[in-house]
């Protein structure tokens, strides 16, 4: 029985039929989506002057951008070993877009990553110099707190911060915003302090002839690599009695446990966005290591004003350089300890 059929018919099955062979043709001929890229270290930087040792001496040949960095610094840097390096942008309101933005652009596989967090900051005379490179086990956060203004002190009190519902400055406040104090891995510190401890850092002349001028010890001596806590602010305040309160809200919020050395900007928000990472199964909150190096001391030598320690400072051209090179100095050994024996830092911090 022969079927007789419509030109209608015919036209609309061989509409179907092309279609079918254009979407088959699509398929064989589209690009596989690429699978996220495995990191074994990301660095993680706050600006260009940090970011550009880095990358002087990592001699990344990948640059993977990245939907939500900042304009200035809008990719992620990249080795053949799965090294890679980022810059957030200062502040903490950049520093958490940008680790966000990372962590959930899908274009990484971060689950056993370790993230090295590597910035200038200032420090203080009583704990190290210009230069020096503290490696944290505490980060606090001094923004998170009541203020009222010094020139309105109730009777006894040194300055005008206290802690969220309490009612005097040596109470210890509920961490109701769960960013007030992280405390980071201790294997991790211990190997980084083990790996860079006999790391030769950068001095300078105008560092050797400035230092002169401070009475501790600390602040004396050439740089080295230290261990001490970092304090985080979007303020950028010098002074003896900003740095008492700095030294005393640490050992307050970490129990007695953190002493205070470096002040900086965006550590809190940095970890708090790792940890909403972790806890979204992106990243293991375990393999973060803190390293701060100091830029300019946080409070003025014996008879000099807070405000001309930060004019003398910013005249310090060694201080920047110095700092800025000895991040590399201080963290380039624990990135080679881990890329380079990969078989032992993979499943975690090895004994």
């Amino acid at each position: 029985m022969v079927r007789i059929v419509s030109a209608q018919a015919l036209c609309l099955l061989i509409i179907l039929s092309m279609a079918v062979r254009l979407n088959r043709a699509d398929a064989a001929g589209a690009p596989t989506p690429a699978a996220p890229l495995a990191v074994k270290v990301m660095v993680v930087s706050m600006f260009q002057p940090e970011a550009a040792p880095w990358l002087a001496v990592l001699h990344t040949d990948k640059d993977i951008t990245v939907p939500g960095l900042p304009q200035e610094y809008p990719s992620v840097h990249c080795t053949p070993a799965g090294v890679c390096q980022m810059t957030t942008g200062m502040g903490h309101a950049n520093a958490a877009a940008s680790i966000m933005a990372v962590l959930y652009s899908g274009l990484f596989d971060l689950r056993k990553t370790y993230f090295i967090i590597a910035g200038i900051a200032g420090i203080d005379p009583e704990r190290g110099t210009l230069g020096s490179a503290a490696w944290a086990r505490y980060v606090v956060d001094a923004g998170i707190a009541h203020e009222i203004d010094a020139r309105e002190l109730p009777p006894k009190w040194n300055d005008g911060y206290f802690g969220i519902d309490t009612d005097a400055p040596d109470q210890l406040p509920k961490f109701s915003f769960h960013t007030e104090m992280f405390q980071l891995n201790e294997a991790l510190l211990q190997k980084a302090l083990a790996v860079s401890r006999s790391a030769v850092l950068e001095d300078s002349e105008d560092i050797k002839e400035y230092r002169r001028h401070y009475l501790e010890a600390a602040a004396r001596r050439p740089p080295s690599v230290i261990q001490c806590d970092t304090l985080s602010s979007d303020t950028w305040w010098s002074g003896r009695w900003l740095g008492e309160h700095a030294r005393s809200w640490t050992r307050l919020l970490t129990h007695g446990g953190g002493n205070y050395c470096t002040s900086q900007e965006e550590d809190n928000a940095t970890l708090n966005a790792l940890t909403r990472g972790a806890h979204s199964g992106l990243i293991d909150l375990q393999r973060v290591a803190l390293l701060r190096t100091g830029s300019d001391f946080d409070r003025p030598y014996a008879h000099q004003t807070a405000f001309d320690c930060l004019r003398a400072q910013r005249k310090l051209s060694g201080a920047f350089r110095a700092s800025t090179e000895n991040l590399v100095r201080a963290g380039m050994p624990l990135v080679e300890a881990i890329s380079s024996d990969w078989a032992h830092w993979e499943a975690g911090v090895p004994e």
